[in-house]
């Protein structure tokens, strides 16, 4: 029995919206409908359905309105034909629309589940369908209140007789919000689905394993990276030591060979993770904070100004997702598209990271046996559970249980257990063997925090400004957190909240999805408020004991001090910048992110009078196992474009001709590297494979390959219509992290050092974003005279 999703549009709006950004649905919960064609009879199912319907079936979407010329006649239409993933629509919001949906079998031929028909609503499809293969695209389609029907797989173009509406029976397919926006692509024929991991990881196990590129590529791509960075001499030397890498025979050929055997493991899903999740993450011996943490910033709840009722709130919302990915019911993440690996989001609840040497180690925990979170109060943890008798905590009762933590708390002082977690990595691995070898009862009290969900942090602070807020999230004051863990939400004395992140196990799209669910949930009262009965059996918070020592209580003073020294190195500001954003920078036809990398790459230019490696991280989510790879910004382009700007009697359109090149320079490489293609990590995984006692090839003894990869900017893009601020720490000494927001009229810098000069710094971000906007609006002013 096959089952047909017809999505009916009107003629005029074929070809309508190219890129679908998606409004997010305000009046209804958007979930996963999914039907998965079996190759047998069967009917569908739906996820979250309230239909009766069980077993299996084909999707389909066809467009009811006349092809194109050329196309076909008028009683036909095109089917996109494969096993699909479609996000429903609760029927009970589609009263006003002007088009219909219809679910129906085949047996008998023309049966109709469901059809509805209105007034004069459009609705909008991308991209255009048409009598050609739609194997690396997708149909898409959106209401204009918001509310999202999307297919998803890869599918071909057919004729196919229109079927004939019959008898209509009530059938609701329910959804939920928690599916990302997708767009204008589809998955290639090859991404199977594996209906039985459950739709979050059902296309896990298909996805494409990171390829590994070519010697002859990584070189050509290595030095082309360079020769903005070195002088002639120092590249002639970095040419003749990669001439000899990856000669015939040589040392890099035989890495190479054996990098490629490791990829085409079939046991190893990703050549890359387990080398760099060591590497770059659980080795790292400095502390986790500043240097590995990281933050975003909530805009203020003016419904919520009480921290109880908003740690509430957030606490509700982030157990609905934890709900979702416990469950593996996720909608999975799309990048152009194509489905991106979910690998990470086993490590975002009831996860920790353990000290260890010489490198630590992450671990996981039942879901289903530590149904509790932990609240940090004045230095001190409480367990308190979020279901009880299978039922969870409503907002009124988890308010009541936080109230309760701020009366427990006011009671009794206690060392700042927390604090040992900002430690150096060997130091702390010392401290925790040392608690646990003083008292059963210090590992207990460990594994209930390691265990838990996640943390709830109610600080005693109260920040006003965008700077006090990134302090008060990128590190507070040291004590009332436990740095180890992956979830920390800070929530503080005057209502304004925040997020922490521990990053060994998970990059920050994972996170951003949760933080951006879940103030979306509050913001647009998708949950529910209203009063009801606190139970009585619910337990009160319990404060989570240890017993410590003299060296124990003298290793937390410690950890005080280092803590108060190593933030003390640092400085940060925060730049709103009010000049313009997104909007204007579209109109000058530019790519947002490539357009705020040059100003970056500009601010320094003026501030230091070169260009020096600069670091943006490129997701390569869409394999197996995949993290980041590094996107090297400086490029022959971008310096002539600097100089060309700095240059009194360069000529305008020279420059805006020498931005153009750079952007477009800057978008190839970010592309590739997305593609698993980029440099760094390739030679990264090749000098792993290196024997320790085999001497050092030249590449890598070279100085370039050192200066290259010594981040002076370290650099990313992250944007929330629901955050005011995010950031992180820099990566050398002499360098800045900079994080910045793209938003739709407005930009926003996130600025770190070792006090190399932030202020100054936000001066020039300043000065190049006005410098840019004069140069691109001459364009536009020139344009507009012809």
């Amino acid at each position: 029995m096959e089952a047909n999703l017809f999505v009916q549009l009107n003629a005029h709006t074929e070809g309508a919206a190219r890129e679908v950004r998606g409004r997010a649905a305000s009046e209804t919960e958007i979930s996963d409908f999914r039907v998965i064609d079996n190759g047998e009879g069967g009917s569908s199912s739906a996820s979250g359905s309230d239909t009766e319907d069980e077993g299996k079936a084909a999707v389909h979407v066809m467009m009811l309105s006349p092809p194109k010329k050329g196309g076909g006649s008028r009683g036909e239409r095109w089917t996109l034909s494969s096993a699909s993933i479609i996000h429903f629509i609760h029927l009970r919001h589609l009263s006003t629309f002007p088009h219909f949906l219809s679910l129906t079998r085949n047996s008998p031929p023309g049966h109709t589940l469901k059809r509805l028909n209105s007034a004069s609503v459009p609705l909008l499809a991308s991209p255009t369908l048409s009598r050609e293969l739609l194997d690396s695209r997708m149909f898409s389609s959106v209401f204009s209140r918001g509310v999202h029907v999307r297919s998803v797989t890869s599918a071909s173009l057919r004729h196919r007789p229109v079927p004939q509406p019959a008898k209509v029976v009530n059938t609701v397919a329910k959804l939920s919000s928690a599916g990302p926006r997708r767009q204008n692509m589809t998955p290639p024929t090859a991404y199977q689905e594996d209906p039985s991991a459950g739709p979050m990881l059902r296309f896990q196990k298909f996805l494409p394993k990171l390829p590994v590129p070519t010697l002859q590529e990584t070189a050509d791509r290595y030095l082309k990276s360079l020769k903005p960075l070195l002088t002639e001499q120092e590249l002639q030397n970095t040419k003749t030591a990669v001439a000899e890498f990856i000669r015939e025979g040589g040392v890099g050929q035989q890495l190479q060979d054996k990098l490629l055997a490791k990829a085409q493991n079939p046991h190893v899903n990703n050549w890359l993770s387990d080398w760099w999740n060591d590497a770059a993450y659980l080795a790292y011996r400095d502390p986790v904070v500043p240097y590995v943490s990281y933050f975003y910033s909530y805009k203020d709840d003016r419904k919520r100004r009480s921290p109880v009722k908003r740690a509430a709130a957030i606490t509700t919302s982030v157990l609905k997702f934890k709900k979702m990915v416990d469950e593996k019911r996720l909608e999975p993440e799309y990048m152009r598209g194509l489905p991106m690996c979910m690998d990470s989001y086993k490590w975002m609840f009831n996860a920790c990271r353990i000290p260890e040497k010489p490198a630590d180690y992450p671990v996981k925990y039942d879901h289903e046996s530590n149904k509790h979170f932990v609240v940090a109060r004045k230095n001190r943890f409480y367990k308190v559970l979020h279901e009880v008798d299978g039922i969870q905590l409503g907002t009124r009762e988890l308010e009541a249980q936080f109230a309760r933590v701020l009366e427990l708390a006011n009671a009794e002082k206690t060392p700042a257990i927390g604090a040992l977690t900002s430690e150096n990595r060997d130091t702390w691995t010392e401290v925790r063997r040392m608690m646990i070898e003083t008292s059963p009862e210090n590992k207990k009290a460990l594994q209930l925090i390691e265990s838990a969900s996640f943390i709830v942090c109610l600080d005693d602070t109260s920040p006003v400004t965008l700077e006090e807020r990134a302090h008060q999230y990128w590190h507070g004051d040291g004590r009332n957190r436990f740095f180890d863990k992956p979830l920390q939400f800070i929530i503080n004395e005057n209502g304004t909240a925040g997020f922490m992140g521990e990053h060994s196990m998970m990059d920050g799209t994972p996170t951003h999805r949760l933080n951006d669910y879940l103030n979306d949930q509050i913001f647009n009262n998708r949950i529910d408020f209203a009063a009801s009965d606190i139970r009585s059996n619910i337990p009160e918070p319990m404060p989570i004991s240890f017993e410590l020592s003299e060296d124990i209580i003298g290793a937390i003073d410690n950890a005080q001090q280092n803590f108060r020294d190593v933030i003390g190195l640092h400085e940060l500001k925060v730049l709103a910048y009010l000049g313009y954003g997104k909007g204007l920078i579209k109109k000058f036809k530019c790519s947002p992110d490539a357009y705020v990398q040059m100003i970056i790459q500009l601010a320094y230019f003026k501030m230091y009078g070169k260009n020096r490696p600069t670091y943006e991280s490129a997701a390569t989510r869409r394999f197996q196992e995949g993290r980041t790879e590094t996107c090297r910004t400086v490029s022959e382009e971008s310096v002539a474009w600097c100089k060309s700007m700095m240059d009194p009697d360069a000529d305008p359109k020279t420059c805006i001709s020498n931005l153009r090149a750079a952007l477009n320079a800057h978008v190839a490489y970010i592309t590739t590297a997305s593609e698993g293609k980029g440099v760094d990590r390739h030679l990264f995984g090749l000098k792993k494979l290196l024997h320790p006692d085999a001497a050092l090839p030249g590449i890598y003894a070279d100085p370039a390959y050192g200066y290259s990869s010594s981040w002076f900017l370290s650099t990313s893009q992250l944007s929330s219509e629901y955050f005011n601020g995010y950031g992180w720490s820099q990566v050398i000494d002499q360098g800045y992290g900079i994080a910045y927001m793209i938003n739709e009229s407005n930009l926003q810098f996130n600025i770190v050092s070792k006090k190399q000069g932030c202020e100054r710094m936000q001066f020039y971000l300043t000065d190049a974003a006005n410098d840019m906007r004069e140069l691109m609006e001459s364009e536009l002013e020139t344009k507009a005279k012809l």
